[in-house]
């Protein structure tokens, strides 16, 4: 028997049980102040209607208020019983069905298929219960799917480095390569490069989980900015690319996790670095938007077609493959930065006019 059909079942009894002994309780209350109270007001009643009744007018009546009363009760309750039963009945049905396919849903969940709904109409308590289980059941599903695609992503990213490490250990084991000074610096070069790599997955993993540990501050916007800017300097420097701080006089002040938010900011400029190239430009500008600040980092660089706007946030996903990853980054940065920006109540996203015409990575964030 299905679960629904169980459900349904065993509501239907219990609801129709309870009204039952409800009904119960009732009549045998009624029918008790009826025979031990109803015939004395009945013989006033009559007294004072006709005075002196002869006994066995009096005895015929008793007889026809005596039937009248238990054909009355009878009646009374079989009317309730029945009605009892089918108010239970469609109580039940409409209780049980929901509560029914909650039930499949859950034991579908409880199997791995984080994809189970259930049908919500209305507004009563159990709507309210059949959508929070649908927002439980999406907010795992949502997280199975970024833990099959995060298995996938470091199983890719971390072949190539392991790979390189086996090979030169096999070669050092078996006297073909030779422990030089270059061997072991590659050797820790791909070492640190797999620390790094498990570092940013543990903090973007967390990050999109809301797991992070925030401590938000009021700040002004334009002091985020000039730090950021400060600290990503030398290397601008380096390149040949110009760093400019252009935010409005009346800059908000944001509430924010400032280390959180650094974090994000140096991202944002490295990535917006290793796009632009020398004698380019990258300015950073802070301005109110409505009840929020608008930041944002534009560079002159490459620039970006529009099916690469969203996916550059993507864990790993690079635009131009051809890329090393010391060329082109871990491929995390964007990632680990958007979920920072939205672990603290913001918004991050980029903006392009296309191919060689810049990009303008925007991130929105709720004043303080």
């Amino acid at each position: 028997m299905s679960p629904t059909a169980l459900a349904r079942r065993s509501l239907t009894w219990k609801l129709l049980a309870a009204q039952l002994a409800v009904i119960l309780a009732g009549s045998a209350t009624l029918a008790l102040v009826a025979l031990l109270i109803g015939p004395s007001i009945f013989h006033r009643h009559l007294q004072d209607a006709l005075g002196f009744v002869p006994t066995d007018v009096m005895h015929h009546l008793d007889i026809a208020f005596g039937d009248a009363l238990w054909l009355s009760l009878a009646l009374g309750i079989a009317a309730a019983t029945l009605t009892a039963a089918a108010v239970s009945w469609i109580v039940a049905t409409r209780i049980a069905r929901p509560l029914g396919d909650l039930a499949v849903a859950a034991r579908t969940i409880s199997r791995g298929d984080y994809g189970a709904r259930v049908d919500v109409a209305g507004s009563d308590e159990l709507a309210v219960l059949g959508r929070a289980f649908n927002e439980m059941a999406a907010s795992l599903d949502s997280a199975e799917e970024r833990r099959r695609r995060l298995l996938s992503d470091v199983a890719h990213e971390l072949r190539t480095p392991l790979a390189t490490i086996d090979a030169y250990l096999e070669g050092l084991a078996d006297g073909l390569v030779q422990p030089s000074p270059d061997t072991w610096q590659l050797l820790r070069h791909e070492t640190r490069r797999l620390a790094r790599l498990t570092e940013d997955v543990t903090k973007v993993s967390s990050a999109e989980e809301r797991q992070l540990d925030l401590r938000l501050q009021r700040v002004p916007a334009l002091h985020l900015l000039e730090a950021a800017a400060e600290a990503a300097r030398p290397a601008y420097t380096a390149k040949g690319v110009a760093l400019k701080v252009a935010a409005e006089s009346n800059s908000p002040d944001v509430a924010v996790d400032t280390d959180r938010l650094g974090e994000v900011l140096a991202n944002l400029l490295d990535n917006a670095l290793r796009h632009t190239p020398s004698g380019g430009t990258v300015t950073l500008t802070a301005r109110r938007d409505g009840d929020h600040a608008l930041l944002s980092v534009a560079d002159t660089g490459e620039g970006l077609a529009s099916d690469d706007l969203d996916r550059i946030f993507e864990r790993f996903y690079r635009v131009d493959r051809a890329r090393s990853r010391e060329q082109g980054g871990s491929g995390i940065g964007l990632a680990i930065a958007r979920a920072l920006v939205e672990a603290q109540g913001g918004q991050l996203w980029a903006e392009s006019r296309g191919p060689g015409r810049g990009t303008q990575l925007l991130c929105r964030l709720p004043t303080a």
